[in-house]
């Protein structure tokens, strides 16, 4: 049976290409989810995929992410670092959620170096531009098989 893996992405990732490319890259979102998708094939796994800019809309996709997916790649954007909410969520969807950031934070501003999730969530990758979503899910991935 194939893996289900919510690929979630929060606020302005839907600007990704344009938005402060020196930053995040050149890469739109969609081309970020081509390559995951390409990544996966042949390996029996499935991908969904949501981006919201609104705190609730992601809490739902992770109250739905419990019936129907082994595991959440999460890129949740600036709400990293003021969600309780979405910890809240995480937690309480019981599944193997992967923080994930295009940027490396900890080389930013010094409000970006303290997240809300990190405590609750199987891992964080960061810093690796597009190949922090590629690290992320092979290490969600890897964490699946050992189950």
């Amino acid at each position: 049976m194939a893996r289900q893996i919510l690929v979630l992405n929060g606020p302005n990732l839907n600007l990704l290409g344009t938005r402060e490319p020196d930053v995040y890259g050149a890469d739109t979102l969609d081309d970020i989810l081509a390559e995951l998708r390409a990544g996966v094939a042949g390996r029996d796994v499935e991908l969904r995929d949501a981006q919201w800019n609104s705190e609730g809309d992601l809490i739902d996709a992770l109250h739905d992410a419990r019936t129907w997916a082994d595991g959440v790649v999460f890129n949740p954007g600036a709400y990293t670092h003021t969600s309780i909410a979405l910890r809240d969520a995480i937690s309480a969807c019981e599944l193997p959620v992967v923080e994930t950031h295009l940027s490396n934070v900890h080389a930013r501003e010094e409000f970006r170096h303290t997240s809300m999730l990190s405590a609750v969530c199987l891992g964080v990758v960061g810093g690796f531009g597009k190949y922090s979503y590629v690290i992320a899910l092979d290490g969600l991935l890897a964490h699946l098989d050992t189950l």
